[in-house]
């Protein structure tokens, strides 16, 4: 992903209606007992589109504004979010996105990752919060919840930074050097049958003289 300051000013946008849709509306939400995780999966969207140190930068900034907008204790969102764009970042960096399965399938995982993050962050700061098996069922279906979001969001993200993605970079060089190449090779061709026509000519006229 090429960040310029349009770029910049796009992907900040793209935060801060995550954040407020999730305070707003996904907050409200309780599915089995689960709360849909929509600002997890725009960070995920964002380290997949953008990289590791996108994906960190805007896991870091969004968790802050998370924090700051819910009066939670400052720092621990930003953690697990942080981690959640990172690894979806070096996912990226490593491996190809094919199929529609994938981008879902990491938002998913992250997901249940960055929940239990979170969870073992707030026992360590003693934070009084329930332990038991339903804790676990509601990571997973918050990992489920977070699959079924990406279908359309990684899409609707993708298209708002369509211009500064440059995932089929390598697809172009590979049809356009060729090109190039093959322009470079024919002008040099007519550049020698231009001095080996001019030499010729020189040789008829010095055999004529």
């Amino acid at each position: 992903m090429i960040v310029t300051w349009r770029i910049g000013i796009r992907i900040a946008l793209i935060m801060f209606l995550a954040v407020i849709l999730q305070v707003s509306f996904f907050s409200y939400l309780t599915i089995l007992g689960a709360t849909p995780d929509f600002v997890g999966v725009v960070v995920v969207a964002l380290g997949l589109l953008g990289g590791g140190v996108i994906g960190a930068a805007c896991g870091f900034a969004t968790g802050l504004l998370v924090d700051s907008v819910l009066l939670q204790t400052l720092g621990v969102s930003s953690l697990v979010l942080l981690t959640m764009g990172y690894l979806a970042g070096r996912y990226r960096e490593g491996f190809e996105l094919t199929g529609v399965l994938v981008p879902a399938a990491l938002a998913g995982a992250l997901t249940v990752a960055g929940a239990s993050i979170f969870a073992a962050i707030q026992l360590m700061l003693g934070v009084d919060t329930p332990v038991s098996l339903l804790v676990v069922r509601e990571i997973l279906v918050k990992g489920l919840l977070a699959f079924l979001l990406a279908w359309p969001a990684y899409p609707l993200v993708r298209r708002a930074l369509r211009p500064a993605l440059v995932d089929d970079l390598p697809a172009r060089r590979r049809l356009v050097m060729p090109a190039r190449l093959r322009r470079g090779r024919r002008s040099r061709r007519r550049r020698g049958e231009r001095l080996t026509g001019t030499v010729g000519t020189r040789r008829v006229r010095g055999g004529v003289a």
